[in-house]
């Protein structure tokens, strides 16, 4: 009898759900996770409910303690990472190419003007630039330089309902991910159109990314094609897997 070749992906979804337990249990707090010593470990439905709960109480925990005038540290040109290191849930070869003469960025959702902005326009709004660490949630950091338009600004101009509780982002390599409204208010967030790394290059998030300094940078969403207001959580492709969704840095 031929044996079947045994791949990686037979046991992706065991893997997933480790990776899933395994954050979750780094994400909460020492007294939380004492918690768990009434759960048997075998019950991986009832640890996992918990974990979840205590997520969830870490993000509201944590949305309650943000200081939206509280400003992340900036940094020199000198302490900048180079180079800097390429993060996303494909290697980086795969990081789409976008043509940013025919880019367009929709908008959708609790916005009074819903039209599409081309990169040419986006560069016409007022420019700043900052120095920021990108805090990883796998353990590292790096210190780069971004430039583009205050996140405010551009949400100002759009006529956004700024009493909405959520921005959602949508991007071309099928990456997902939220934010809550005060952090995209936040004056140290960018909708960033300039990059680290050399010039030309685009696998840092050509032709928008999102810029948050005040968040890990899973939350930092890049080729980003989509943006919408809601007051409906709309999660994220690592959020729905498990991840504290507000992810505070």
């Amino acid at each position: 009898m031929k044996r079947r070749k045994i791949s990686l992906a037979d046991f992706r979804p065991q893997l997933e759900r480790i990776e899933r337990r395994h954050f979750l249990k780094q994400s909460l707090s020492l007294g939380a996770l004492t918690m768990l010593s009434g759960c048997t470990l075998k019950d991986e439905d009832a640890v996992d409910r918990l974990l979840f709960a205590m997520s969830r109480f870490n993000d509201a925990a944590q949305a309650a303690l943000f200081n939206p005038s509280k400003l992340a540290p900036l940094y020199s040109e000198a302490e900048i990472t180079t180079p800097f290191p390429f993060n996303a849930y494909y290697e980086e070869g795969l990081a789409p190419v976008i043509d940013g003469e025919r880019y367009r960025l929709l908008l959708s959702g609790l916005i009074e003007n819903k039209r599409p902005w081309s990169l040419e326009e986006l560069r016409d709004l007022p420019q700043v630039s900052q120095i920021t660490r990108h805090v990883c949630v796998e353990g590292w950091s790096a210190i780069g330089k971004w430039g583009g338009v205050p996140f405010r600004v551009f949400l100002e101009r759009i006529g956004a309902d700024m009493t909405a509780r959520y921005v959602g982002f949508r991007c071309a390599d099928n990456y997902s991910t939220s934010i809550d409204m005060p952090s995209a208010l936040h004056p140290q967030t960018l909708l960033a159109l300039d990059f680290p790394g050399l010039p030309g290059e685009t696998k840092y998030g050509f032709p928008v990314k999102i810029r948050i300094p005040t968040k890990l940078g899973f939350k930092n969403p890049k080729f980003v094609v989509e943006i919408f207001v809601t007051n409906d959580n709309p999660g994220g492709y690592w959020e729905d897997k498990g991840y504290n969704w507000f992810s505070g840095s």
